[in-house]
């Protein structure tokens, strides 16, 4: 879709891996489509994955006992976060479209990924807290908490376990279904069973 901005946050190790080939089959065919996209790649940012008191800037709020929740939401608040934090913020503010690209490890992102989450996504920036518990939002996740409209997860099954040909198969679909993503409806991330 021409004109949109799209940020791809990518947590892989090698450039050469299949994750590789996704990544670089996702910038080809959104910039064919006009799409201005931007790529965090993690692990070639060398991106510090830790929530530490390196993330503020300046005074902390309560000196005496650190409690990061709280002292990212007072640096947010006055624009005391660190520059790394920030120029990640800034990338997710500007974009249309966020695409997490990784490998399932132990059945979750890579550590990497999370350290994102947690270092970028802070209260005040992604989320308020005050509305955290209106609907029962906790339980739908980090995206759905943060306001994020969710599309169906795309996921390529044990691509090194799998023949060269079925791969390729894989990286095809993968292409296929970017070429009509703009038109995916965001999937329900309220389960009812949570509300019973």
């Amino acid at each position: 879709m021409a004109g949109k901005k799209v940020l791809i946050v990518y947590a892989h190790q090698e450039p050469k891996s299949f994750n590789g080939s996704l990544l670089k089959i996702t910038v080809e065919e959104l910039t064919k489509q006009g799409c201005s996209v931007t790529v965090s790649d993690l692990y070639a940012m060398q991106f510090e994955p830790r929530a530490t008191r390196n993330d503020i800037v300046g005074p902390l709020h309560n000196s005496k006992a650190f409690n990061y929740g709280v002292e990212t939401w007072e640096a947010y608040k006055r624009g005391g976060l660190s520059k790394d934090v920030v120029e990640e913020q800034k990338k997710v503010q500007e974009a249309d479209l966020l695409i997490f690209q990784f490998p399932l490890f132990w059945f979750s992102m890579p550590a990497i990924l999370k350290g994102w989450m947690d270092r970028v996504l802070v209260q005040g920036f992604a989320y308020d807290l005050s509305k955290a518990y209106d609907g029962g939002l906790l339980q739908h996740g980090i995206m759905h908490f943060c306001g994020v409209k969710v599309l169906e997860p795309h996921i390529s099954y044990a691509p090194e376990r799998v023949s060269e040909e079925k791969r390729k198969e894989m990286l095809t679909a993968w292409s296929q279904r970017l070429k009509t993503l703009w038109k995916e409806e965001p999937i329900d991330c309220s389960p009812a069973w949570y509300f019973k």
